[in-house]
């Protein structure tokens, strides 16, 4: 039976971005709510950088306005050069970052960290927080002095922290006249972000204090083992009295169709966005409604608990952690995973040999066609330490050299080190790590995480893979479910959205296990609708009503 290794656990994290918390935002609160003005209501908004796609190679597969994503189906063979000269000036400049990897080797012993370094013109001293720690480290550097600030600073958007914002407006450097408009085209693959990350990042008081880390449209989906269901009777088009019966027939023996893992409400966000479900919306009348007041949800809900009534989820769905469920899916006991998109960047090289993975088609529920679900278009974002023009403009520099696209040697760099030091060439051209190369690299040393170029589809290899995640991109993206609260928070949210998220996942997760009643529910929703989630709707509108 194969095995996940903690490397191939580490690797899926680190490319679907997995956070394990409420989303953090950056556009922020009212000053009523939580004692800062960085509301920007009422205030004259920065325009957003002016997006012009960086030079890079041209896809086989082309993308959509609508989000479907470039698609290569071989590496490309002649790299383009995006940045001409030597963006550092030769000093010391000290990042800091969330990492999902191994701690690294010392700068040192480090190829891979001293060729990064020679190629930026810098010195750097990388410190690297696990994602566990990242909430408490985070809270010390945000309580210390402005002057102990790391030059650069990833805000991992796997949390929500206390008064993020504020502290994002007192001491971060303000971006805006650097960025804003056409200013951005100084930094030409800082260009290349695609608006919407800027939008689901946000601004503070008007402003524009960060730079986001772009993702697909396509964010948390359910991963198949095509063959598996298919040989089940899964079909395009399916309704959601198809999807029950085909996990009920591909659960037999000690196989299981439907695999989940801890905290995941049993993949409870695929089958909302199957159900129309968005987290929120919000109406005509610019009024927010969450998802836990919303008919659809209830009925979500019930229709989970039937298919664990059937018998089709693994027994251990409630207490299961994630790398031992992505186990369980590689060596064919459960069939099903819910992940983030990214994670075909791993699971097709890893199931090589095993079985072919498929996102699914989402189900429609009583003749209405299903969604997916939308991911917040900015996986956190950087900000930069004040200081004076000159510096800020090189920090720009070196953060527009990390942002290369892909199918240039800034990115290939980043990505794969230094040919014959870490990598060697396949058939077909595209990098193979060799040893040193899977311990040197960028997930171990998560440059990713300061600044990104606009995330493509790819497989080494894989080409058939390409077409397909292109093909299903192109059905599903036109009805992706997004929440009407990306880019925006509330101060409540701030404040209590931890404590009120709680309450609902253990209710939902306990209903679906058959421990709770849908009147239990019911209770929950009063409870949270009074705790504050009346007045997060309220929050959230007076926001959008600003950024509209």
């Amino acid at each position: 039976m194969p095995r996940m290794s903690r490397r191939t656990v580490l690797r899926t994290m680190a490319a679907t971005g997995v956070a394990a918390a409420v989303p953090s935002l950056l556009t922020a609160c009212s000053s009523s709510s939580s004692g800062g003005d960085v509301s920007n209501a009422g205030k004259k908004l920065a325009a957003w950088p002016a997006y012009k796609a960086a030079p890079g190679a041209k896809p086989d597969l082309a993308p959509t306005d609508s989000g479907v994503q470039s698609g290569y189906t071989s590496y490309p063979a002649d790299l383009t050069t995006t940045v001409k000269r030597t963006p550092g000036d030769g000093s010391t400049i000290r990042v800091m970052s969330v990492t999902f990897g191994t701690p690294p080797k010392p700068a040192a012993e480090n190829q891979y960290w001293r060729a990064v370094e020679k190629a930026l013109g810098v010195k750097i001293e990388f410190t690297v927080i696990p994602q566990a720690d990242y909430q408490k480290k985070m809270a010390t550097v945000m309580a210390g002095e402005a002057e102990s600030l790391p030059d650069i600073i990833n805000m991992f958007s796997g949390y929500v922290l206390p008064r993020e914002a504020q502290f994002v407006q007192k001491r971060a450097q303000d971006l805006t006249s650097y960025l804003s408009g056409a200013a951005i085209h100084d930094y030409p693959n800082l260009a290349g972000i695609p608006t919407p990350a800027w939008r689901d990042m946000g601004r503070v008081g008007g402003q524009i204090y960060g730079i986001p880390l772009e993702r697909p449209v396509t964010g948390s989906t359910l991963w198949l083992n095509q063959g598996l269901f298919t040989d089940a009777g899964m079909k395009e088009g399916w309704t959601s009295q198809d999807f029950a019966a085909v996990a009920r027939k591909a659960t037999r023996g000690k196989t299981y169709a439907l695999g989940a893992a801890a905290g995941s409400l049993f993949g409870n966000s695929v089958h909302s966005a199957a159900h129309n479900v968005a987290a929120w919306a919000v109406g005509k009348d610019g009024k927010f409604h969450a998802n836990y007041t919303d008919e659809r949800l209830k009925a979500t809900v019930a229709f989970q608990s039937q298919l664990r009534k059937n018998g089709s989820y693994h027994p251990d769905a409630t207490s299961m952690s994630s790398p031992d469920l992505s186990t369980l899916f590689l060596n064919g006991t459960v069939a099903s995973q819910q992940n983030g998109f990214g994670a075909y960047q791993v699971l097709y090289p890893d199931t090589k040999g095993l079985f072919t993975p498929a996102p699914a088609l989402p189900y429609s529920v009583d003749g209405t066609p299903g969604g997916v679900v939308a991911a917040r278009r900015s996986f956190g974002y950087t900000i930069l330490k004040k200081a004076k023009k000159e510096r800020i403009e090189m920090l720009l520099r070196v953060l527009d050299f990390l942002a290369a696209p892909f199918g240039s040697k800034e990115w290939e760099l980043l990505q794969f080190g230094s040919e014959g030091v870490h990598f060697t060439r396949g058939k077909d051209g595209s990098p193979e790590r060799n040893k040193l190369g899977e311990v040197e690299n960028i997930t171990n040393l998560p440059f990713r995480y300061l600044a990104e170029g606009p995330q493509v589809l790819f497989v080494a290899g894989r080409p058939e893979a390409v077409r397909a995640l292109h093909s299903w991109q192109q059905k599903v993206v036109p009805v992706a479910i997004r929440s009407a609260s990306f880019g925006l928070v509330s101060g409540t949210e701030v404040t209590q959205g931890t404590t009120l998220r709680a309450l609902m996942d253990d209710t939902i997760t306990a209903v679906i296990a058959g421990r709770s009643s849908m009147a239990d529910f019911d209770a929950a929703v009063k409870k949270w609708r009074s705790r504050g989630g009346d007045t997060m709707a309220e929050e959230f509108a007076k926001e959008y009503a600003a950024n509209s």
